[in-house]
């Protein structure tokens, strides 16, 4: 029910944006929290950040912030993170999730997942 994309390879100091698109009749992100997690080889899933969907309240890692832009369109029913700046340590399989609560920084608490798009950054 979520679809990731936007993934691919740039240069540090480049930009990629992402998109979470929703699929479905019935799921739809008005009145949920959509986020965004990441994992890198080796590392455990972490938190990027997330957006209230009614109010657009945004929420992010400290390790984002500054570069990363969390928003929503509510017409086309899809989130975006905007990453600019970036690093090779951004390197990392991005997910898009969903919950009816939140804002959740833990990945388990999140109900719905899309499938993940790579995203390379190199040096």
């Amino acid at each position: 029910q979520l679809q990731a994309s936007g993934g691919g390879l740039v240069q540090a100091g480049g930009s990629l944006r992402l998109s979470c698109a929703a699929s479905g009749r019935t799921f739809r992100f008005t009145t949920y929290f959509m986020g965004w997690f990441r994992q890198a080889p080796g590392k455990d899933r972490e938190f990027v950040a997330a957006i209230k969907w009614s109010d657009s309240t945004t929420y992010y890692a400290d390790s984002v912030k500054g570069r990363f832009t969390v928003s929503r369109d509510n017409v086309m029913n899809t989130g975006y993170l905007q990453m600019n700046s970036l690093k090779p340590e951004d390197t990392a399989v991005y997910y898009c999730v969903a919950d009816p609560q939140g804002p959740y920084t833990r990945s388990w608490e999140y109900r719905y997942w899309g499938q993940g798009t790579l995203v390379t950054v190199s040096s």
